[in-house]
């Protein structure tokens, strides 16, 4: 027994700010200290508050501990553990209030949360089975495999209203009823950890903190339509996610989880890893399974849909990794109590991974019905620097933007849709003043033009075609005609192309044209840009009334293009200005400005 155990994270967020180092500085201070039979470091997965990495959290006391740097660790180490006595100089401040420590679950950040898919993310080592089965895993599937029948299964998904949350949002109890009515025979059960959206990190830490409930889960489903075989098609730019995968599915075998017989039952269920290359379209369900079967990743035609003729051909049940954390809780606890958080057709809970202008970056998990400004305003703990909220981008560049009007709407899928938005797999970008829409909408349609797959005509020169017409109005060479050119090719690729990419392609154009056109008109008929973002309808001018003629602007200016004596108001030559901003970041008089 271990009188206090130190849990360091180590997901992604926190290696890149240099948990590894931590860990190994505590181990070392640990040893030299000679508490290595009392004290217990433990790599768990992703807390959450990403923005203040690296995180340690010591129990029993709770201590939260941000941002912690290798010099840190022999303080911690002497005072803490040696001593007891906490260093309050490192704690997350919001975890004090009146020199005793408070539950994280009691910070701003945390209160209105509730981890369901997120559960043993930051409690737990990933890498450990003990501890997942110590959290009640694999106990799902023991009560699915002594007490129900696989239409007792699907019924109880069913029941719980759980929709798919890799996108869509399709009835996972319905999916898999599809998939079970099919003949008995080969079919499989198919894992989407292939998470590509722009500041999307959701699925990857449930796979990094917590691996085995996607496979409990997988195992569960089937058994529930009767497959035997499944795949995880998780990206190789993952590698964290992928290491821990294959060792929770190196102890599952090896525990009787996975394999023949499991749990003393008649049934068989089997997992493997498919890396991907990082291709956005093999998030689209038909384009994964033909990778899978080692072809080049274009979507099929449907239907027929994947629960009748799927990968290999054969019926194929495919939810995404936040879906699958889901189903254990469901089984143990009942369809009834995940159907009684959310809103009437959104049921459960839903990630977030929450970045832009917001104080709190990080993952978050929210009953579905939450409303936007709670989880920016309370939550993300609002925006930086006293700006004001603009819009908030979900569902990445299959998504579109919602403006301050709508900041008070409950979030669930068919709320989102109606804005002009879409939930997608959960992706959350604040915007403030400061941000450009035209901008914006031009940043998604590049990166789908560089994803398209080249299948269709419609997403693969139609979508072209519209970020060619977004860099003429950043640039001030558009007309309105363009305008109304783009509008109308943005239909034309939404009802033309094959798959879900190309379908969702223009909603970012879509949405920001309905909310912003202002921004639009500006660029067009004003040759402006409102925000101050796009170069090349820029001009920077000095305030010869602010200028002190220090000539500091002037020696950082690459291309010479600011001329003037010493204390004497200087002046920039606009045409061979570059408008790189550097001028305004020496200057210490605010005399330099954006026009």
């Amino acid at each position: 027994m271990y009188r206090s155990h130190v849990l360091v994270c180590g997901g992604t967020g926190c290696t890149s700010s240099g948990s590894e180092r931590i860990v190994s500085a505590l181990e070392k201070e640990i040893k030299a200290s000679n508490l290595e039979e009392e004290v217990k470091v433990i790599k768990t997965g992703c807390f959450g508050l990403c923005a203040l990495g690296p995180i340690m959290i010591i129990y029993p006391e709770g201590a939260f501990y941000s941002m912690v740097k290798v010099e840190d660790i022999p303080e911690i180490v002497s005072e803490h553990l040696v001593k007891g006595r906490i260093v309050t100089r490192l704690l997350y401040q919001e975890t004090v209030k009146d020199d005793t420590i408070k539950s994280l679950n009691h910070t701003q950040f945390y209160a209105k949360q509730k981890r369901v898919a997120l559960r043993n993310c930051g409690v737990i080592d990933p890498e450990n089975i003990n501890e997942y089965i110590g959290m009640d895993g694999y106990m799902a599937l023991g009560k699915v495999l002594s007490e129900m029948t696989p239409e007792d299964v699907v019924k109880c998904v069913t029941d719980s209203g759980l929709r798919g949350r890799g996108g869509g949002g399709f009835p996972t109890g319905r999916k898999w009823s599809f998939a079970a009515a099919q003949p008995k025979g080969q079919k499989y059960v198919c894992c989407n950890a292939d998470e590509g959206d722009p500041g999307a990190f959701m699925d990857r830490s449930v796979l990094e903190g917590d691996p085995h409930v996607v496979i409990e889960a997988m195992a569960i489903a089937g058994y529930a339509i009767g497959a035997n075989q499944g795949y995880i098609y998780v990206r190789a730019e993952y590698p964290i996610a992928v290491k821990r995968l294959q060792i929770a599915i190196n102890q599952a075998r090896e525990n009787g989880l996975l394999g023949k017989n499991i749990l003393g039952s008649d049934f068989d269920f089997d997992l493997e890893l498919r890396l991907g290359a990082g291709a956005f379209v093999c998030g689209e369900e038909t384009a994964l399974m033909t990778s899978i079967e080692g072809k080049r990743g274009e979507p099929r035609p449907r239907p027929p849909f994947p629960a009748v003729k799927g990968l290999f051909g054969k019926p194929t049940v495919l939810n995404n990794v936040e879906t699958y954390a889901n189903i254990p809780q469901i089984i143990l606890k009942g369809a009834d109590w995940f159907a009684a958080m959310g809103t009437e057709k959104s049921k459960g809970t839903k990630v977030f991974a929450l970045g832009g202008k917001i104080h709190n970056t990080g993952l978050v998990e929210v009953p579905m019905g939450t409303t936007l400004r709670e989880i920016i305003e309370e939550i993300g703990g609002g925006i930086p620097n006293g700006k004001k909220f603009k819009a908030a981008q979900t569902g990445g560049p299959s998504g579109g933007c919602i403006p301050a009007e709508h900041l008070d709407i409950p979030i669930d899928y068919d709320n989102l849709i109606a804005i002009g938005s879409m939930m997608g797999s959960g992706g959350l970008i604040v915007m403030d003043e400061d941000t450009c829409m035209v901008d914006i909408a031009k940043f998604f349609l590049e990166f789908t033009v560089d994803e398209s797959c080249g299948k269709c005509t419609p997403c693969r020169i139609g979508t072209k075609r519209l970020y060619e017409i977004l860099d003429k109005i950043t640039k001030g060479k558009a007309t309105m005609e363009d305008l109304d050119k783009m509008e109308e090719l943005c239909y034309h690729i939404k009802a033309n192309s094959l798959c879900g990419l190309g379908q969702t392609a223009p909603n970012p154009v879509l949405s920001t044209l309905h909310y912003f056109r202002d921004e639009y008109i500006a660029h067009i008929v004003d040759k402006k840009c409102p925000a101050g973002v796009c170069k090349a309808l820029l001009s920077y001018v000095i305030d010869e009334n602010k200028c002190k003629g220090c000539t500091l602007c002037a020696k950082v200016c690459p291309a010479g293009a600011i001329e003037g004596s010493v204390k004497v108001a200087h002046k920039i030559d606009t045409k061979k200005c570059l408008k790189c901003g550097a001028c305004i970041e020496k200057c210490r008089f605010g005399a330099i400005m954006k026009k």
